[in-house]
């Protein structure tokens, strides 16, 4: 398993959702070392250090692993989706219309 990878996945996730380590950590209740470990890839975060991560990212777990599972559900249609929804409509029609261009290609 890649845990720089990932740590960097949790990294981004983190930076992209304007969260700092030490807010993180407190939201953790872990060390903002401890995140520096996991975000490097040095130490894996225990089982339910990864899911409070994931929840307090608002991410699904897969789409923190999905370069290291083979059977991820749909992560990157639902990174999509998030990421899309947070835009204003016109945006939105305007992406959407730019999918729809490239699929009929």
């Amino acid at each position: 398993m890649d845990l720089q990878a990932i740590g960097a996945r949790i990294k981004a996730t983190r930076e992209a959702k304007g969260i700092t380590q030490e807010d993180f950590a407190a939201a953790l209740d872990l060390s903002r070392n401890h995140i520096s470990v996991i975000e490097r890839g040095v130490k894996s975060p225990k089982l339910e250090t990864f899911v409070a991560m994931a929840n307090v990212l608002g991410v699904s777990a897969d789409s923190l692993l999905f370069d290291v599972i083979d059977h991820a559900s749909d992560s990157v249609s639902s990174e999509l989706m998030a990421s899309i929804s947070e835009l204003p409509k016109p945006e939105q029609n305007r992406i959407l219309n730019a999918i729809r261009a490239l699929l009929e290609k």
